[in-house]
């Protein structure tokens, strides 16, 4: 009798339909300085992200592998910073900032969606340059268009599959009453916490597969750029990766009794906010073939 009453217990406190994210900060007086200062990060984000889109698209001499790449990193900035900003934004200016549970999860889902892939995009990316600097007479044969595209597919399949395991992993919890969410978004450790079931299988996933989701592209970067000497002349690039990886690490390979969930909202923002931010500015401002691209752009349309 005991266990039928906890499972009813259980199953009246479960009825969660919706998610009210606590957002960044609970001091009201900076909550519209932050929406500015955060409105205008995303809205430089995605003028430099579509700016770089275009100029990748437009000009024939930067439909290379390389480029081949960076379009495609653009495009997985653009969405992921999309997945989170907006929504973010909107929990400046609510007085109750609430998602629904079906909202949570596509959240969740396509954020974990794009953060893998770019993580293996970078690979990707790192890998590229590795043949570019020490094999270029085997360049065009090593990264031609029937390796590029498979890579590129190999990319978005495992961004796929890992938002699918975290998704359903969380998919299988069951909510209590008290639907207050530490976080400015749906993440993963902030609705354990929330959970009034077990959660012995989702902190082992979450531990296993987001080290290998940093560990093998981290090691791949490294090496690689190592190999290729590239150290010096990819320094900006290296911060980017940096910050990337690390904050993902200082969020996700932690025991949650070690981290406060302050300190995991700050860094989060590193991975959600600043990085994309970084990206089309440092393969825009630092690349001489972006520059010329910008030019003759800009040339064209003054001559039109």
């Amino acid at each position: 009798n005991d266990t039928i009453n906890g499972l009813k217990a259980v199953a009246e406190n479960s009825s969660v339909t919706e998610f009210i994210l606590e957002g960044l900060t609970n001091h009201q007086e900076l909550q519209i300085p932050l929406f500015f200062l955060f409105l205008g990060f995303y809205v430089v984000t995605v003028v430099g992200i579509l700016s770089l889109i275009t100029l990748t698209g437009l000009n024939s001499h930067l439909h290379t592998p390389t480029y081949f790449f960076l379009y495609n990193l653009s495009f997985i900035d653009f969405c992921y910073s999309t997945v989170i900003t907006p929504k973010m934004l909107m929990s400046f200016v609510s007085t109750k900032n609430v998602i629904s549970y079906a909202g949570c999860m596509t959240q969740l889902f396509f954020f974990t969606f794009f953060a893998v892939s770019e993580s293996f995009i970078l690979s990707a990316m790192a890998y590229d340059c590795y043949v570019t600097i020490c094999n270029p007479p085997v360049y065009t044969a090593t990264m031609s268009p029937q390796v590029c595209l498979p890579i590129l597919l190999g990319v978005y399949v495992m961004g796929f599959a890992r938002a699918m395991a975290h998704t359903a992993c969380m998919g299988r919890l069951t909510f209590c009453a008290n639907n207050l969410v530490d976080h400015f978004r749906c993440d993963i450790l902030p609705h354990l916490e929330r959970s009034c079931t077990s959660t012995y299988v989702n902190e082992p996933v979450v531990f296993v597969v987001v080290g290998i989701d940093i560990g093998v592209p981290t090691a791949t970067i490294f090496i690689s750029y190592g190999r290729s000497k590239a150290f010096s002349t990819c320094g900006s690039h290296i911060i980017a990766v940096s910050l990337f990886f690390g904050s993902g690490a200082f969020m996700y390979l932690k025991p949650s009794s070690l981290l406060p969930m302050n300190l995991g909202k700050v860094s989060s923002l590193f991975y959600t906010i600043v990085v994309p931010i970084l990206n089309p500015l440092i393969y825009s401002l630092r690349n001489k073939d972006i520059k010329i691209a910008m030019k003759k752009t800009l040339s064209k349309k003054s001559f039109s």
